[in-house]
């Protein structure tokens, strides 16, 4: 995502921006911590263990060519600047505008307190208004019931699941594909649901 293209999104606790090269030993020892890794490899099998020079290099040649119209990518920051993890859309589809979203929250102490759900609830309002999205999907899988209860807070509702579709720490899982529609968003927002 071009950060000069990007003003960074404000909540209550936390921002969104564009990642930076300066970001990358974050990334690097949160990929390398078996309890982050834990809870992200069964629904991502590529997030694990990484030497830090392949998440600089990616930092350095994949980050700046990602296409704002296909995939994207933020940084999740406290306001006092703290880096924490990460949100990203991807497989945007233009036609039925829909994409597909994700979050990591890497800063383990941090892990309960709702800076995830406030985080996904910046970048949904930014793809529903900003990007004109109808629809998001994202997946998870059946063990991380922590992060099915805050999608559901937000209002993602159950579409399916994919049964022992993950091999994931124990044994196999289902995958949890769920789905949030833009009226759904804003109908929340009219009563006062909490997001």
């Amino acid at each position: 995502m071009d950060s000069q293209d990007f003003a960074p999104l404000v909540a209550d606790r936390v921002r969104l921006r564009p990642l930076s090269s300066s970001d990358a030993s974050d990334h690097a020892r949160w990929r390398n911590d078996p309890e982050v890794a834990y809870w992200a490899t069964a629904a991502d099998p590529n997030f694990g263990p990484v030497a830090e020079a392949a998440v600089e290099r990616w930092f350095l040649e994949k980050l700046p060519g990602l296409d704002p119209r296909a995939a994207g990518v933020l940084a999740v920051d406290l306001l006092d600047g703290r880096h924490i993890g990460m949100v990203d859309y991807r497989d945007l589809d233009t036609v039925v505008r829909s994409a597909t979203v994700g979050i990591t929250i890497g800063e383990k102490d941090l892990w309960g307190a709702g800076y995830g759900t406030e985080a996904l609830s910046l970048l949904i309002e930014h793809l529903f208004s900003r990007l004109n999205l109808r629809r998001l999907q994202l997946d998870t899988w059946s063990g991380n019931e922590r992060a099915i209860r805050a999608f559901r807070r937000l209002g993602f509702e159950e579409e399916g699941r994919l049964r022992d579709a993950v091999h994931g720490p124990g044994g196999y899982y289902d995958s949890v594909i769920m789905g949030l529609l833009r009226r759904d968003w804003r109908s929340r927002e009219r009563d006062g649901s909490p997001s």
